[in-house]
């Protein structure tokens, strides 16, 4: 019999967690409910209790008692995560579902988003239909819409809560213990944007074409978080860092930076990688109206109605060169850098709107004056998307991976 942990708070939403246990029950799967209450008495008995989390955590639930409810409810978001992953570890449970609103869907994503991929996590929350990244983070969370306020059980919200238990049930029955078996190939990860397509596919074919498995990661902020994850998990045995347009927003504002992090979980696995800085000649905002006032007069490309590209300058792309130096000078494994000196993106080629060799040569200055003098920097007289510069870059990996083994 599978089990499904259940993440609530059961003194003020008990009947609702009460009612999807029950659901759960129904379908042949065993619960496992985790009380993160903060402000009273459960309304029926959790398996592992607010007491229980809080001691794990060093806390007392008696102090939190006595906080305001919403920072009481902070605390518990951090002790958390630490409970639940333990239980997980001694495999007493199979998949998650928690249910809320603002501060309920903190709650129960921040016990999800440490299980690791393929652990079936449903979040059921008022707040799916808006901006999730900061809940589901680089997991694979699932947010269902609870259409209505999870409060008290009603005409919708009992179809909503039964037709999340019967999803959770469905997922913890029918996932094969072993998915991966299916394809035992050592596995690559690559990044890519709309601007690399070309490139990344035309690296990822020659690279499969030599018994390898692919798996790229759209580098949109999310993207690169979740590559970086897995990197450090041990999936992957190399990595094609094809595309690295995050840190272009990382250093000027946009929208798809994804975080500090980026470029340090390969070196720290010590796994062979490729890295180019394809894509960091532009900036990415939404529509143009989003684009701060500090940047009027740069240059901009509309990609879309919904993106707008600013093209990065000199400055901004000698700082992303010392920050690539800094990262990769901390590496444990082999690393190559190679540098499309006929520009960095479909849009950044001779004739182009973000043709500017000169910024692009900052990146190359600064990137070389810091970088460790054992790490290769090869300039390519092509522009990233030509076939000979990804044809180097795969076969660059390639020859890497087969001295490793």
């Amino acid at each position: 019999m599978k089990t499904v942990a259940i993440v609530g708070t059961l003194d003020t939403k008990g009947a609702e967690f009460a009612f999807l246990k029950a659901e759960i029950e129904q379908h042949g799967c065993s619960t496992l409910v985790f009380d993160a209450g903060v402000s009273g008495t459960p309304a029926f008995p959790p398996d592992v209790s607010a007491e229980e989390i809080c001691a794990e955590g060093r806390e007392s639930l008696g102090t939190l008692r006595g906080l305001d409810r919403g920072m009481a409810l902070d605390v518990m978001t951090r002790l958390l995560p630490a409970t639940v992953k333990r239980v997980f570890e001694q495999g007493r449970f199979d998949g998650i579902i928690s249910m809320g609103g603002g501060g309920g869907t903190a709650l129960g994503t921040s016990a999800m988003r440490p299980l690791p991929i393929g652990v079936p996590k449903i979040m059921v929350s008022t707040i799916a239909s808006a901006d999730t990244s900061p809940y589901v983070g680089s997991s694979d969370i699932i947010m269902m819409p609870a259409v209505v306020d999870v409060s008290g059980l009603n005409r919708i919200s009992r179809i909503i809560y039964a037709n999340a238990a019967a999803a959770i049930c469905g997922m913890v029955t029918n996932r094969s213990e072993h998915p991966a078996a299916v394809d035992e190939r050592p596995l690559v990860a690559a990044s890519m944007f709309g601007n690399t397509t070309r490139a990344v596919d035309h690296a990822r074919a020659l690279i499969e074409h030599q018994g390898l498995e692919v798996l790229v990661f759209h580098a949109t902020g999310t993207g690169g978080r979740t590559m970086e994850r897995l990197v450090g998990e041990g999936f992957f045995t190399g990595v094609l860092d094809l595309t690295t347009t995050e840190w272009a927003d990382e250093v000027c504002g946009g929208v798809l930076g994804a975080g500090p992090t980026r470029l340090e979980a390969a070196g720290r696995a010590g796994i062979p990688q490729v890295v180019t800085p394809a894509c960091i000649d532009m900036c990415n905002f939404w529509a143009p109206e989003t684009v701060p006032p500090r940047y009027a007069g740069r240059k901009f490309h509309h990609w879309n109605p919904n993106v707008t590209l600013m093209r990065t300058n000199p400055d901004e792309n000698a700082a992303i060169g010392r920050i690539f130096a800094e990262r990769l000078n901390a590496a444990q494994g082999p690393v190559a850098v190679l540098v499309p000196m006929k520009g960095f993106s479909e849009v950044d080629a001779p004739g182009k709107p973000f043709w500017w060799p000169e910024a692009d040569q900052a990146f190359v200055d600064a990137l070389r004056a810091e970088l460790r003098p054992d790490i290769p920097v090869t300039l390519v007289d092509h522009n990233v998307n030509d076939p000979e510069f990804s044809e180097l870059a795969a076969n660059t990996l390639l020859q890497m991976l087969n001295k490793r083994t």
